[in-house]
């Protein structure tokens, strides 16, 4: 049931440098607020390149900082080869603690980096929290290999920061999943803030378009934002090419972040084989799931909740190097019975990878071979956990008045 409230604001802060995990997680968490609360009004800022490609629905926009690409070395450079990589940064430290001020907002979500890109965010953290802003730190339910995770936290000292800063942190996942700090050394204070609330449920946007998804059962392939899944695309074309069985039609899409050789590379690939349409881009990409037979992907944490979503039989090519995070989540969900796995070395032999993906459209959904349940509460835990301190500031607030007055 939709709630009034009036003209409270939550800001969001997606850093967005590689990939488009941040924005559509932030976009997904705020359309489901806006649907709970009318006069919510939401901001996201987003480092994404595309952040204009996707729609927004009504109370909630997102204002653009510069772009800054991470390279695969774990490097980062400005989207524009023509500015210093610091020029970028204190332009989008500057934009953010703007927007913070300007906006005034009753709550401040960070997606995944406590202290933003290079601690872009720490500054706008201090203003917010000198001025009663509720600070949350969202974190996706596995966050890297704990002893990768641990020598970047140690270095920029994050865990100190994050008690200092954050009054509560939320895990976008059940408990007994996976804990994103499994080994960590964790103060008792953060640990005591910290709320797994499940897995983000995703669904159909209302308005289907017309011809947007494939006629009859396809198989659908995805790479997330495409930076690093050139290797899977030709893995499966590959599979197509050497096993003439495997006949399952199947549709291909690239990510808008694959580089253009690349691109241009695999679509070329993949036209002689009849049986695969390869698309670049899809801002829709819950509707294509939903349509779809069965998913292969390289697994993050969107794609994998859309396949819990809408229950889809998947296969997950995880990506092993620089971050485990892939890798850890496949691991565990095949444990659960969730999904089945191939490991990027086995994907490379064809008759074995078209073996598997002949076997896909057979598998049972994630519903029936899964004892744990699917554990998609988080955008029901979020909203009544919003919905209360909205309930508090509004009751302050008139306490105030009233004293006032």
């Amino acid at each position: 049931m939709t709630r009034r409230l009036e003209d409270a604001r939550i800001l969001m802060y997606s850093h967005d440098t590689f990939g488009l995990g941040h924005l559509r997680r932030c976009r997904t968490i705020a359309h489901s607020l806006v649907e709970d609360y009318r006069g919510l009004n939401i901001l996201i800022i987003s480092g994404a390149t595309i952040a204009g490609a996707f729609d927004y629905r009504a109370r909630v926009d997102f204002v653009k900082i510069p772009s800054v690409i991470k390279l695969h070395n774990g490097d980062y450079t400005s989207l524009d080869r023509h500015i210093e990589l610091d020029e970028t940064l204190k332009m989008r430290q500057s934009i953010i603690r703007h927007t913070a001020e300007t906006f005034k907002p009753d709550i401040f979500i960070v997606d995944k980096e406590p202290m933003g890109l290079r601690g872009e965010v720490e500054e706008t953290l201090t203003y917010l929290k000198a001025h009663g802003t509720t600070l949350v730190l969202g974190l996706r339910e596995v966050m890297d290999a704990p002893h990768l995770l641990e020598a970047e936290w140690k270095r920029r000292d994050t865990m100190r920061k994050i008690e200092q800063y954050y009054d509560t942190i939320w895990v976008y996942g059940p408990p007994d999943f996976y804990d994103p700090l499994t080994e960590l050394e964790v103060p008792p204070a953060v640990r005591e803030r910290m709320n797994f609330v499940g897995f983000l449920q995703r669904s159909v946007p209302r308005e289907e378009l017309p011809g947007h998804k494939p006629e009859g059962d396809y198989i659908l392939v995805t790479t997330g934002g495409g930076g690093d899944g050139a290797d899977l695309i030709h893995d499966f074309i590959h599979a197509y090419q050497q096993d003439p069985e495997l006949t399952h039609k199947a549709l291909v899409v690239l990510g808008p972040y694959m580089p253009v050789k690349k691109r241009e590379k695999l679509i070329k690939k993949g036209s002689k084989i009849p049986f695969i349409k390869i698309i670049e881009f899809d801002n829709r990409m819950e509707e294509l799931i939903a349509g779809a037979k069965g998913v292969v992907a390289m697994g993050g944490y969107n794609t994998y909740c859309e396949i819990l979503s809408f229950d889809k039989p998947a296969l997950i090519v995880p990506r092993i190097q620089p971050r485990e995070e892939q890798l850890i989540r496949a691991r565990r969900a095949a444990e659960w019975g969730l999904i089945d796995m191939l490991l990027p070395d086995e994907a490379v032999d064809p008759l074995r990878f078209a073996a598997a993906l002949k076997a896909l459209p057979q598998r049972a959904p994630p519903s029936k071979s899964c004892a744990n349940g699917l554990r998609l509460e988080g955008l029901v835990h979020i909203s009544e956990i919003v919905g209360g301190w909205l309930d508090e500031q509004s009751s302050e607030h008139l306490s105030i008045v009233k004293k006032s007055s």
